[in-house]
């Protein structure tokens, strides 16, 4: 394999372990020089070991991760950091578990028109998943309040700089307690909320 072929491995938590996107990098041929790991949730792009990454690709390089949602969650985002890596940079994407997003196979039109809506249906397939999961919800919670089920209480709304904080706790660069003082909520209510968004 040529050395500008680069390994994107990524786990949301620290307890998460790597070892089999680290072993199928190794099984396509990426030496383990090029190899990024990275401990952090796919929730969007700001991931620092993932910025310095793509900023040294180059025409030609090569990106390998195991399956799109390591490179991340947020579909619409991916649809962005695709076009800026493969048609901007000029470098490729291969996804190890979708062999039909490779587009080493070719440059044409058909080979980037097939990754491109690949990728598409991708995106309305994860978009359509959320809604249903918001409705279902929703009509779950309706369905129990008619029969005169009484619901714990309201989840507490958290500041946008909870995920801030909770990527920094995830890295062990700041407390549970210093983070739920500058949230103005208990330690208890940030740990519990840090886990459940570091998980997914």
């Amino acid at each position: 394999m040529a050395d500008n072929t680069y390994g994107y491995v990524r786990v949301s938590t620290q307890e998460q372990n790597e070892a089999r996107q680290l072993a199928a990098m190794l099984e396509f041929g990426v030496t383990e020089e090029n190899i990024v790991v990275e401990k952090m949730s796919g929730k969007d792009f700001r991931r620092p070991r993932y910025q310095r990454l793509i900023k040294s690709l180059r025409t030609g390089d090569v990106l390998v991760v195991k399956s799109i949602d390591r490179l991340g969650r947020n579909y619409t985002e991916i649809l962005e950091q695709w076009a800026s890596i493969t048609k901007e940079k000029c470098a490729d994407v291969v996804v190890l578990d979708m062999p039909l997003l490779d587009t080493r196979q070719g440059r044409d039109l058909t080979g980037t028109l097939i990754a491109d809506i690949v990728l598409q249906l991708l995106s309305y397939v994860a978009q359509t998943e959320r809604d249903n999961i918001r409705q279902r919800q929703a009509e779950g919670i309706a369905a129990a309040r008619a029969r005169g089920v009484t619901l714990g209480r309201e989840r507490i709304e958290l500041p946008e700089k909870f995920y801030m904080l909770a990527d920094q706790w995830q890295q062990g660069g700041i407390s549970s307690r210093t983070a739920a003082k500058q949230l103005g909520v208990s330690y208890q209510t940030f740990l519990r909320r840090a886990k459940e968004y570091c998980a997914i």
